[in-house]
């Protein structure tokens, strides 16, 4: 009797956890089913970057930690709206400019080096402008380079930098503020910059305008008897600038200079055209860059070298290349190209420092597009691009063109 008792008790106990068990499996499931959209493309976000980005070691970025930071966040997100502006927050993390969304709000900021036009530093506690975008807003609206701002839209910088330093560290290094820097006077699409300096030893403050880009691709001018001109307006991603160029340096072959100006092309561009313009300087085969990619499936490297290829009437003059804080991506890309080669001579401030080459991804749910550098680019002597430094290093943009006189 005994023994029958202990009997039915064993198989209700059996029978009582194997609906515990399977109550467990019940939940566990429901809670993966009812991830939203959001929670799901913010997962997919993260391990898009933790296994493709190209930096995360070089920058000492703890993305497991940005992880533990946003992965509640986006449990609360209801809609489309705040899912961009969490995933700006979640760029802010890998603080450089090369990473972005390819969709943007009213209230998002504007994309640095692309969307800025004046470069500030914090020197001993004081925010001083460095330099200025030529023919942009804050160049034209009266600011001058060396002043001291005190406000951005009428509240002290410093607090306002928090919103855009990342939250994975307490111990936010140089570059981290630069960013910071740069992003907040940008200013968003949605709202009008003021910007208060110490002028004559009171506050004045500024009202700049944000102007676009000049639509042609480049213009050309002759600066004396021996020296010739060429700017290229922010369109290294324009394939018709081959042509263009061409056109514009068929035409100076009998200046012994030339001056190629490429101090505004903060938007990036395409290693064609960078090919196409630099093949025009070299009678021979020649490295220009080198590339990395990291194939952590089998924790291997691919690294390979670009080349550049001659291509039609060569210009054997001498060349001077002027670049500057808004010379981005591919601009940089041309800068180490030529002096890599040996054929130019490399004038202006340090560049944009905007990092590798960038792939593009889509979110599965919400079908947003962004993109972040997954190659690490090297000059030829196996500097990382982003650390490059002009042979002739000047302060600013009005050193540079200072500079540029002096060549006869």
């Amino acid at each position: 009797m005994l023994l029958a008792i202990l009997e039915q008790n064993s198989r209700m106990n059996i029978r009582l956890m194997t609906k515990l068990i399977l109550l467990i499996l019940f939940f566990a499931g429901n809670t993966v089913f009812a991830q939203t959209k959001y929670q799901k493309d913010f997962i997919e976000f993260w391990t898009y970057i933790d296994n493709h980005y190209a930096y995360l070691e070089q920058q000492n970025i703890d993305w497991r930690k940005v992880k533990e930071i946003y992965e509640p966040q986006a449990e609360k997100i209801t809609d489309e709206h705040e899912f961009i502006q969490f995933l700006e927050k979640v760029l802010n993390e890998l603080h450089n400019g090369h990473s972005s969304l390819n969709t943007n709000l009213n209230s998002s900021n504007r994309l640095i080096p692309s969307g800025s036009d004046l470069y500030i530093e914090k020197i001993n506690n004081k925010y001083l402008i460095k330099d200025l975008r030529k023919g942009f807003g804050t160049d034209l609206s009266g600011l001058k380079i060396g002043m001291e701002v005190t406000l951005y839209n009428g509240k002290p910088i410093e607090v306002q930098l928090e919103k855009f330093l990342p939250k994975f560290t307490d111990k936010a290094n140089q570059k981290m503020y630069q960013y910071a820097l740069d992003m907040l006077f940008a200013g968003t699409h949605d709202t009008k910059r003021e910007i208060t300096v110490i002028e004559n030893g009171k506050e004045k403050t500024y009202f700049p305008i944000t102007y676009g880009n000049r639509d042609e691709l480049l213009f050309t001018k002759v600066l004396n008897r021996n020296t010739a001109y060429i700017k290229i307006n922010n369109s290294l991603g324009n394939n018709n600038l081959i042509a263009e160029f061409d056109k514009a340096l068929d035409s100076l072959f009998q200046y012994k200079n030339l001056i190629i100006d490429l101090t505004e092309t903060p938007g990036g561009g395409n290693t064609t055209v960078a090919r196409a313009i630099m093949g025009r300087f070299t009678n021979k085969l020649l490295p220009y860059q080198i590339h990395e990619f990291d194939e952590n499936q089998y924790q291997t490297k691919r690294h390979w070298v670009e080349y550049v290829t001659p291509r039609k009437e060569i210009y054997k003059g001498n060349v001077f290349v002027l670049v500057g804080h808004w010379t981005g991506s591919m601009g940089e890309g041309i800068a180490i190209g030529f002096d890599g080669m040996k054929r130019a001579k490399i004038i202006g401030t340090q560049m944009a420092g905007l990092i590798g080459a960038i792939s593009n991804f889509q979110l599965r749910e919400t079908k947003i597009g962004f993109q972040f550098p997954t190659e690490r680019l090297y000059h030829i002597n196996g500097t990382p691009r982003e650390n490059f430094v002009p042979e002739i290093l000047t302060k600013n943009s009005e050193e540079t063109i200072q500079k540029t006189k002096e060549i006869e």
